[in-house]
């Protein structure tokens, strides 16, 4: 193996004249080149003692040995050994190294990798050793965190360094204190660069590591299914990075003491965000709370963060408030309309661009189309980020002064929070999915389930998909016999129909079922594909027996309530009715006994008129008694 993994070779030797002071005697070099490779010769590297241990595997403290003709050089490096993993699989792993091995070269604020080896059929990445970590502070540090400034300085530096991997394409995934590194003059660099990303996809011959893409307290909610609630993107390294800020803050890991199913149904299931502690500076408070929005979408890019923690970095904090931050960078309010404003600026406007009014949040139809489409051509900036734009709508003569965060830029048909289909035929992945993000020159990333980061290619190979929104009812298709995830059926056999509570970033569907009776922990809430759904309502369904079948399917919500409310009308009108027969005794009785009392009185009525009632008496004899006794 290797001797696979070898892969660069010395090139050509070259001549050149070298200018030492005299323009009249130049000098012939003769030099070569050796090209620049990744691998490190096994027999040259000698461990000497484990010194970490993570979930990926060991880190070991080692020396490596390089040698030539003119020196012989012995390196203190840190080794990091990865668990075994099937041997048709290195390969993949050697080559994506190889990758970030040379986009690394050259870049500060990361640590310095030596090169990728193996040792006893263990994939081991070498790199160089720091004696300490943020995390070693902390754990050092007497009130168990570390002051707010010495957080602004090590964020804004390791802030710097995420976003310069990101920016060549390079996911980190496993940002926490322990591996963030400590110089010898105290300047934090990111250590374990791309790790998690090295194993994306590469099975372990362990089944708990087959879901692990990082520490699972630092993992965002993605990172636990990415294929399933991904795709895992820039976004996720912000939740790790808040995770690892909060950690710097309070001195206590997120989640700490909770075993992984805990956190995978605190963060994952119940959407619960740690807790984030209070007179903190709002601009830092504010872009915690982004990190940990469960929509990676609603996450602020680095870019983002780097802003705030430069701005504050350089402050001053005086008589209670902070000073001297300069330009804001990002705003701190929501948006009126249900997009965080780290959403809304991923995207700016230019003139000429093509844009139409912006969708609200999981809905399939715009509430307003003020601007059904129309053309940027003027543009108005502020420093307090209320940017408006001025819209050319055709058939309206003058433009338009319209909101940039209600307008959304459409390139080629095609805007970000589309559903899109692929043209081609997919086996790995769903083809029908959700558009992250389309540029100007027409390339796109999509979200798809089935894979675990974004897919990227042209708009060309997309086209338009049916779209879902929250609150719609589905049921699978009638042709699909074996959905991608279970789903429940009716007592009959059919499928049953759910309704649609929460979209993920790859279109996957989270469908419930309130009426499906669950037991303690069990949850009501089932994943569909979308390309195996199909929208239902009650004027799609065709004849009175599947309308009142989705009427019913419709209700499943209500039914327990209807079911009590039915059985306490019952009770009433029992009660009622027994009250009503029970009236109509009594007064039958009565009545009985009015008849008797009639028989025994008739003669004396006969004779006596001042007997009957006085309206009567009044209607026979004018004056009642009062005649009666004057005769």
């Amino acid at each position: 193996m290797a001797g696979k993994v070898i892969s660069a070779q010395p090139t050509a030797a070259f001549e050149y004249e070298l200018f030492e002071g005299d323009p009249d005697h130049l000098r012939t070099v003769v030099a070569t080149s050796n090209q620049m490779t990744s691998w490190i010769d096994p027999a040259k590297l000698k461990l000497r003692h484990r010194i970490g241990r993570g979930p990926f595997g060991d880190t070991w403290l080692a020396t490596h040995h390089q040698s030539s003709e003119d020196y012989d050089e012995h390196h203190e490096v840190a080794v990091k050994m990865f668990r075994r993993i099937k041997e048709d699989h290195m390969r993949t792993v050697v080559d994506k190294f190889d990758d970030i091995f040379f986009k690394c070269q050259g870049v500060e604020d990361v640590c310095l990798l030596h090169g990728i080896s193996i040792i006893n059929g263990k994939i081991c990445v070498v790199m160089k050793f720091y004696e300490g970590s943020v995390g070693d502070k902390i754990a050092c540090h007497r009130e168990g965190n570390l002051l707010l400034s010495d957080v602004l300085r090590y964020g804004a530096r390791l802030t710097r360094g995420i976003l310069e991997l990101h920016s060549k394409e390079i996911l980190v995934l496993n940002l926490k204190p322990s591996n963030f590194l400590v110089t010898e003059h105290d300047q934090a660099i990111l250590g374990d660069v791309g790790i998690p990303y090295l194993l994306l996809g590469i099975p372990f011959a362990s089944s708990d590591m087959s879901c692990r893409l990082g520490t699972p307290n630092y993992m965002a909610p993605e990172q636990f299914q990415p294929e399933v609630r991904g795709p895992i993107s820039f976004e996720t390294d912000s939740w790790g990075f808040g995770c690892s800020v909060l950690e710097m803050l309070t001195g206590s890991q997120p989640w700490r003491g909770r075993s992984l199913d805990d956190i995978y149904d605190m963060v994952v299931r119940k959407q619960e965000k740690p807790p984030i502690p209070s007179g903190l500076p709002p601009m830092l408070e504010n872009i915690l709370l982004g990190c940990f929005e469960y929509d990676l979408r609603s996450r602020p890019m680095m870019r983002d963060v780097l802003l705030v923690f430069t701005s504050l970095h350089n402050a001053v904090y005086t008589d209670g408030d902070w000073t001297n931050l300069g330009s804001r960078g990002v705003p701190e309010k929501a948006s009126s309309i249900g997009y965080t404003e780290w959403f809304l600026s991923k995207d700016t406007l230019q003139v000429g661009d093509l844009v139409r009014s912006r969708k609200p949040p999981n809905s399939s139809k715009p509430e307003n189309m003020d601007v059904p489409e129309g053309t940027v051509v003027g543009l108005e900036r502020d420093a307090d980020q209320d940017n408006f734009v001025l819209v050319r709508v055709h058939g309206i003569h003058d433009p338009l002064r319209v909101h940039v965060s209600t307008l959304e830029r459409v390139t080629f048909g095609l805007a970000a929070g589309d559903w899109v289909c692929s043209k081609e035929e997919v086996k790995r992945h769903s083809p029908t999915g959700i558009l992250h993000s389309i540029h100007r020159d027409g390339s796109v990333a999509v979200g798809f389930i089935g894979l675990e980061t974004l897919w990227k290619g042209n708009s060309s190979k997309l086209q338009m998909a049916e779209s879902y929104s929250v609150g719609q009812f589905v049921r699978l298709k009638a042709n699909v016999l074996s959905p991608r995830f279970e789903w429940p059926r009716k007592r009959g056999g059919a499928w049953a129909t759910g309704r649609i509570g929460l979209i993920l970033p790859n279109g996957c569907l989270v469908v419930r079922f309130p009426g499906r009776l669950t037991f303690r922990d069990e949850s009501s809430d089932f994943l569909a594909d979308p390309a195996e759904v199909e929208m239902v309502s009650f004027g799609s369904c065709p004849g009175m027996v599947k309308k009142y079948q989705h009427l019913e399917d419709f209700h499943w919500a209500v039914r327990p309530i209807l079911i009590a409310l039915g059985l306490f009308t019952a009770m009433k009108l029992g009660i009622f009715v027994r009250h009503k027969i029970g009236r109509s005794k009594v007064k039958k009785q009565h009545s009985s006994a009015i008849l008797v009392d009639d028989h025994n009185t008739e003669g004396q009525i006969a004779g006596n008129p001042a007997w009957l009632p006085p309206p009567v008496a009044n209607m026979l004899f004018g004056e009642g008694g009062s005649a009666a006794t004057a005769r």
